[in-house]
């Protein structure tokens, strides 16, 4: 989140920090289903049940409001990702309730995978930012688990990228698609894939 968008938040009231949500849940309901060139500031005000004017209260355009929410989806996917990794006894523990953790917040956020998608056209640099930001969080503990031996050492940006395909599409298949939870059986045949790869 930019130092901007941090300093007008602690300069709202409670009422203005409340306004300012239902601009952003708005925003991401309007975007996920009609998408962003589709998507008027008429359509966020009227879907956030506020004026057209009190939008540019909060945000200066259209751009603005996407581009937070990508920033949003970044921040609070990967502290999801965080904290369900917390607590394991082996780094294949981890990685698999990272997975866990990131189908659960996927099922709970289903427009993530259509605002995501839309930033390849409308901000291409915003896109990569947003995936940067999830290989480093592979990276940190993929990084770890080589060092301590558990993992193979292998080109450590390649394996993080490839894990988070396998995340994306498992979500995309089951999670987006279906609105359902992705089978164990499917799931199960993922970390096989993976670990079998990674492990010594």
């Amino acid at each position: 989140m930019s130092e901007k968008i941090m300093i007008e938040e602690k300069q709202l009231t409670p009422k203005g920090i409340e306004t300012r949500e239902k601009l952003l849940k708005a925003a991401e309901e309007i975007f996920g289903t009609k998408g962003f060139y589709e998507t008027s500031i008429v359509n966020i005000s009227q879907e956030a049940k506020v004026a057209q004017g009190t939008f540019y209260n909060y945000f200066p355009s259209k751009k603005d409001i996407y581009d937070e929410l990508i920033r949003n989806y970044s921040r609070d996917l990967r502290l999801a990702i965080k904290e369900g990794m917390t607590a394991a006894s082996t780094y294949e523990e981890a990685q698999r309730k990272g997975f866990y953790s990131f189908f659960t917040w996927v099922k709970n956020h289903p427009n993530l995978y259509s605002i995501v998608q839309q930033a390849v056209v409308v901000d291409r640099d915003l896109y990569k930012w947003y995936y940067g930001k999830l290989a480093n969080g592979f990276l940190k503990s993929l990084s770890e688990g080589m060092e301590s031996g558990e993992f193979k050492v292998l080109d450590q940006e390649t394996v993080a990228y490839c894990l988070m395909s396998i995340g994306q599409f498992l979500g995309m298949r089951w999670v987006y698609w279906e609105r359902s939870d992705v089978p164990d059986e499917a799931f199960e045949s993922a970390m096989s894939l993976i670990f079998d790869g990674l492990k010594n």
